[in-house]
């Protein structure tokens, strides 16, 4: 059988003994959202389980957005935002966009219509720069970005997807430790974890949504991708919608298996710019979930990575268990998408297409490949899996019938 899978601006067709394809089960896609930026206006105007939020500002109000950078389409669903705020009568002066890191493009090109709007960089080394909220439950002293503690009304537009420190990522995950300072957030460094995230938030997951309380209940946009540069849902709401947005991301990127498998094809799918180290651990991590130990993970992409000081220790250890032993000592920022990479390498081969050097990519433990067809000698014996947009997907071991 012929099997086809995309990867970065591309396809790669592969040659696969109709017995040894394995098949995962899923829900069916989501269409695509045609207009963006109305279904950011409907989210705002019709949020789940809560009254339109203009119905919530007063015109002397600072809002302040804070941006999950990763997005796509940002420019135009901060033109929707923007443009609805501007309605509820609120001044483009008394806006401002925060980031929890410098965006990939230049601010100037998401900001609508080039309005005069505040940008902010959280930096959670600049003390004057955070403000303490609150002492939480555990004991914990509350210090968040400033500019966020002060807002009248606070509105976090992100993506949601699975993460090693929070299960779900986005909604309060781009509160805390997003936005805390530097000590917390190399604090919490150490609670990585390769679970499955379920209904039961996680430990941190947890401190970050009594962070979005004590903030004032923020209004929160959230955003599903589809595959590539599509969004296939947007969901407004409070905290309380979260779980929506969970089930709405598992019925799009949740997928099983009865049992591990011997290879997985794992590509990256759309613009390669999109597609930094972060995005490859996320795949490595996913395939590393169903993949047989020792088993083979072939990695499909177009990107250029930018290695970061977590990446320097994969490439200066001699094996993965070492990386994350150095990892869990050093602590550097991209502990995050370092422990997946590593983790995964220390549980399978990895064979890898990229734009990276193959010195390096020897170093970051994976064999380098030149072309996609390279990879079919390797789906020669045993099954094979293929899992398109592994960056985005959740893959599972069921062996339920």
């Amino acid at each position: 059988m012929r099997v086809g899978i995309p990867y970065g601006l591309e396809r790669a067709e592969y040659e696969v003994a109709d017995a040894n394809l394995v098949v995962p089960r899923r829900e069916p896609r989501s269409p695509p959202v045609q207009d963006i930026g109305q279904a950011v206006t409907n989210a705002l105007e019709r949020p789940h389980g809560f009254p339109a939020l203009r119905k919530a500002l007063t015109p002397d109000d600072h809002v302040v957005i804070v941006v999950d950078n990763q997005l796509p389409h940002l420019d135009e669903m901060l033109t929707a935002v923007v443009e609805y705020l501007i309605q509820a009568r609120i001044r483009p002066a008394a806006i401002t966009l925060l980031y929890a890191s410098s965006p990939s493009a230049g601010v100037d090109e998401q900001l609508p219509g080039h309005l005069e709007i505040a940008v902010e960089i959280h930096d959670a080394s600049h003390r004057k720069k955070l403000s303490y909220l609150a002492t939480t439950r555990k004991g914990r002293r509350l210090y968040l970005n400033r500019t966020a503690v002060d807002a009248d009304q606070l509105i976090v537009l992100s993506g949601r997807g699975y993460d090693p420190l929070l299960g779900y990522s986005g909604m309060a995950g781009e509160l805390f430790p997003a936005l805390c300072d530097e000590e917390t957030k190399q604090h919490f460094s150490t609670e990585l974890s390769n679970d499955v995230p379920s209904t039961e938030p996680w430990p941190i997951r947890r401190e970050a949504d009594e962070a979005a309380w004590l903030l004032g209940a923020p209004f929160m946009l959230q955003v599903i991708e589809g595959s590539g540069k599509e969004i296939v849902h947007v969901l407004g709401g409070l905290a309380d919608a979260g779980g929506e947005g969970e089930r709405l991301l598992n019925a799009e990127w949740r997928s099983t298996v009865n049992r591990p498998v011997d290879v997985v094809v794992a590509g990256l799918s759309g613009d390669p710019s999109r597609h930094g180290f972060a995005e490859l651990a996320r795949a490595l991590a996913c395939a590393a979930r169903v993949v047989k130990p020792r088993g083979r993970i072939v990695l499909l992409s177009q990107a250029e990575l930018a290695l970061g000081p977590g990446a320097q220790i994969l490439r200066q250890s001699d094996e993965p268990g070492i990386a994350l032993r150095d990892l869990r000592l050093q602590k550097p920022p991209d502990i995050g998408p370092c422990f997946q990479w590593a983790s995964a390498a220390d549980h399978a081969e990895i064979y890898m297409l990229s734009r990276l050097e193959p010195d390096i990519a020897e170093e970051l433990f994976t064999t380098p490949l030149s072309t996609a067809s390279q990879a079919q000698r390797l789906l020669q014996a045993g099954n094979v899996l293929f899992l398109e947009d592994a960056h985005k997907s959740l893959a599972l071991i069921d062996d339920r019938k």
